[in-house]
């Protein structure tokens, strides 16, 4: 559900899930940055648009972990495009989160009301 005039969600606790994001959108073809923002926004319909300092800060730290790898692509406006791929470790980076994300769920249901 889309709240009018949602209010940004907490940045701690999308800071832990914007790895998620980035690497489900890499998973079956490489990406760049402002289509990946644009499609988080887009699957979230609106709910959360990731600042580019913080999707460029991810990038930059998933790259330094080996999760992802940048390379050129196509040219935009005279210039060329950065481009990432997911790692086989940023697969399995990406399946420990998921699974550490299915583990928080069960066990904060029991917490959460539903009106």
């Amino acid at each position: 559900m889309v709240r009018d005039n949602p209010a940004p969600p907490n940045t701690d606790i999308m800071r832990g899930l914007n790895d998620i994001m980035i690497l489900f959108l890499l998973l079956h073809e490489p990406s760049y940055g402002y289509e990946i923002s644009r499609q988080i926004r887009e699957k979230t319909q609106g709910g959360y648009v990731i600042r580019e300092t913080t999707l460029y800060s991810v990038f930059s730290r998933l790259e330094n972990t080996g999760c992802i790898e940048s390379f050129s692509g196509t040219v935009s406006m005279g210039r060329p495009r950065t481009y990432y791929r997911i790692t086989d470790a940023g697969r399995t980076y990406y399946r420990q989160k998921c699974q550490e994300w299915q583990e928080i769920r069960s066990l904060l249901q029991p917490f959460i009301e539903e009106e």
